[in-house]
């Protein structure tokens, strides 16, 4: 089998620069594309350099076109903005569309559905195989344990953008999956003043952030005399392009759909 030819959007970017070197790394994939925003200081230069790797002759470009066309794949941790943008372009290219974005409205989740209908989305707000397996456990935990509070503690560096963390948020939709409730109706993202006792069966969250941390997630199912606690610690953003990398096997071949990591894990089998 030929090798994915893989493009790799907000390729200038930390997490861009990792999954270069991620798919660098493989024996199955090469970068085909290396795309930056317009305006991008990084335009023109070379993918693997800026990814600390020898050169690969692959040029940062803000034209996505040409480059879709010519792949089996895209890796897209951007902003929902331009993911939505390039979802609708690998929908024109029938290819597979890995996004790791987070923050998407539910206009945005729409466009998304509608563009699955003709691509292969694997979407997650954790893209790392360790959440994904911490996700189905939290669903079988919550399912398990009816009557107890479950809270939902996640710490990330000081320049993440979006509160609570993408992964915050799939572990809550676990925990409300498990238990047959709307996340929207359950969650308390905030708590402030007087605030009164704890309304049964809110699924809470506290946000931390600063300095480097990867990504730190702590799931808590706090029942009387007992408490039990679910964790994951992200050590190295290598683990979330590894995950991408191993969506886009598992998504070359497969028909169009919105599918989720814990499909590539089997989870859902």
């Amino acid at each position: 089998m030929s090798a994915l030819r893989i493009v790799i959007a907000g390729a200038g970017g930390r997490m861009g620069r990792t999954l270069v070197r991620a798919v660098s790394e493989t024996s199955d994939g090469v970068v085909a594309g290396a795309l930056e925003a317009k305006g991008h200081p990084d335009l023109g230069a070379d993918a693997g350099v800026l990814a600390g790797l020898p050169a690969n002759g692959v040029a940062l470009t803000d034209d996505a076109l040409p480059l879709l066309a010519n792949a089996d794949a895209l890796i897209d941790f951007t902003i929902p903005k331009v993911s939505v943008e390039l979802a609708a372009l690998a929908a024109q290219a029938r290819i597979v569309h890995v996004i790791g974005t987070t923050g998407f409205s539910d206009d945005d989740e729409a466009k998304l559905r509608a563009a699955a209908r003709h691509a292969t989305i694997v979407k997650s707000g954790n893209m790392s195989l360790g959440v994904n397996l911490l996700a189905a456990l939290v669903k079988q935990a919550a399912r398990a344990l009816p009557d107890f509070d479950i809270e939902i503690v996640e710490m990330h560096h000081r320049m993440k953008v979006d509160a609570p963390s993408g992964t915050a948020l799939l572990l809550g939709q676990a925990a409300a999956d498990g238990r047959g409730v709307s996340l929207d109706e359950k969650a308390v993202r905030a708590r402030d003043g007087h605030t009164g006792p704890r309304a049964s069966g809110a699924i809470g969250f506290a946000t931390l952030r600063g300095g480097t941390v990867v990504g730190e997630h702590k799931v808590i199912l706090a029942g009387p005399h007992e408490r039990i606690e679910l964790g994951h610690v992200a050590e190295d953003r290598m683990i979330f392009a590894q995950g991408a990398v191993a969506a886009v096997r598992w998504g070359r071949g497969k028909k169009p759909g919105l599918y989720a990591m814990a499909d590539v894990l089997g989870l859902n089998a």
